[in-house]
């Protein structure tokens, strides 16, 4: 019996060089690197193509199941009875996990898990708050649930430590050695305008302040939550999420601890608009399907009104609905590591995570994460990426359609604003400058709201 011969074995391997120098001819005298390379915000060459040779080595297979992401909704617990019977609701519709953000300590755990399945459904509870008795509550009714506490991320959002410094750490301690885990909150970076690099090296910093002060020999990490945003910029969110994981693989590998990493997706706020909102749908689309692509754990979809409007039942169904077709009509449940071997994805990623390591090294060279928090560096910089970026927009460099690219003139929003979608200002006296979200279109869109009629 012959053996079959491989299809493409008549054909010879085509090199870049051979590559490159067809397009120069194609371009008729064109500048190559002007007319098809272009430069990001994060400071990578992006080429019109990607090829074998690019690499010294073939890519590592990843780790990342996208067969087991999962459809999470977060709900705001202000009412725990409300919470519970939203909970055991959507769960009937098509949720698989449920991301409880607890803003204090009176909340009830046992009612507002009652009659959920807590042995097979994933429950995430965020704490807005320090307390071991709480976390304890959770572990006894619900032990396979996840906590999430993070003071660094309070500090960061808000200026100000729970208590302070010494106080935080000691009882983040206590709470993480029941939970065994820890979280980071790097959403923050994303939506306040923090280009991708910095976005990871925050984040790896971020860890790193936990990883440094904890006392490694009694607690034990067995787990930690990235909660992550995701923008539009489709392939490179895609390698941001995959580059995550080597670089917190890599911090892991250095404290030798094995610990899982649970990567929590959300699109971001940033390029959501006021005006047109209907192509928020577009946009949260898209993103989910970079963070699925990229490997995240679990998704929580954004509804297109989350601006402006309440939570409210028909937004939320839409925002559900949105990942319920991408698994079971999509099929984006079927195969694990599809980004796998594409030349440009893996290129993004490497590029992204060595940058990215290199910004990390030169915090903690400089001090660590707190430190350059406290002398205002990081605030800087992401105001500066911001400043960028908006720039960009203002210009139409970066298109938001409906806003600065074919906007609907007739549209109007100002009787539809049930929630104050612009960056508010409450001064008060923080120990840090706080970093605040701004989406893109908020100086737009608040003159379009005092021009309309």
């Amino acid at each position: 019996m012959k053996k079959t011969k491989d299809l493409f074995d008549e054909f010879s391997a085509v090199s870049s060089k051979q590559w490159k120098q067809k397009i120069q001819y194609d371009l008729n005298g064109a500048d190559y690197n002007d007319t098809l390379i272009w430069k990001t915000n994060e400071g990578i060459l992006v080429k019109p193509f990607y090829n074998v040779d690019d690499s010294e080595n073939y890519p590592l297979i990843s780790q990342t199941k996208s067969t087991n992401w999962q459809i999470c909704q977060t709900i705001y617990v202000a009412d725990t009875l409300k919470s519970n019977k939203k909970a055991l609701d959507i769960l009937e519709r098509g949720a698989e996990a449920i991301r409880f953000i607890i803003p204090n300590k009176d909340i009830s755990v046992k009612d507002l898990i009652k009659n959920l399945k807590t042995h097979k459904v994933s429950i995430f509870f965020d704490l807005q708050f320090i307390s071991e008795r709480f976390v304890d509550s959770i572990l006894k009714l619900a032990p396979k649930s996840k906590i999430s506490i993070d003071i660094i991320g309070h500090l960061v959002k808000t200026g100000n430590w729970y208590d302070n410094l010494n106080n935080d750490f000691k009882n983040f301690e206590s709470c993480t050695t029941k939970a065994s885990s820890i979280s980071v909150n790097i959403d923050l970076y994303q939506n306040a305008g923090a280009n991708m690099v910095q976005q990871l090296a925050y984040a790896l910093a971020h860890a790193n302040e936990y990883l440094n002060r904890l006392d490694l020999n009694t607690t034990s990490i067995e787990e930690i939550i990235f909660n992550v945003s995701v923008g539009t910029n489709y392939f490179f969110e895609i390698a941001k999420l995959r580059a995550l994981r080597t670089l917190w693989n890599l911090l892991a590998s250095e404290y030798e601890i094995n610990a899982t990493c649970i990567i929590i997706a959300c699109p971001t706020k940033r390029n959501k608009t006021l005006y047109d909102y209907n192509t928020n749908m577009l946009r949260t689309t898209t993103e989910c399907m970079s963070a699925i692509l990229g490997g995240a754990d679990v998704v929580c979809n954004l509804p297109y009104d989350a601006i402006y409007h309440k939570d409210n039942e028909f937004g939320e169904r839409i925002a559900r609905n949105q990942l319920l077709v991408l698994k079971h009509e999509s099929y984006f449940d079927k195969v694990n590591n599809q980004a796998d071997g594409s030349y440009y994805i893996e290129s993004l990623t490497n590029q992204l995570a060595e940058k990215a390591l290199n910004l990390f090294k030169n915090i903690e060279s400089s001090g660590g994460f707190l430190t350059q928090l406290k002398e205002g560096t990081i605030q800087r910089k992401i105001k500066d990426s911001a400043h960028n970026e908006q720039s960009q927009f203002d210009s139409g460099q970066e298109v938001l359609l409906g806003s600065n690219k074919f906007p609907n003139e007739n549209d109007t929003m100002k009787n539809e604003l049930e929630l104050y979608p612009f960056v508010k200002t409450n001064t008060r006296k923080t120990l840090i400058e706080p970093i605040i979200e701004k989406r893109l279109a908020e100086q737009l869109e608040q003159s379009r709201l005092k021009n309309e009629n």
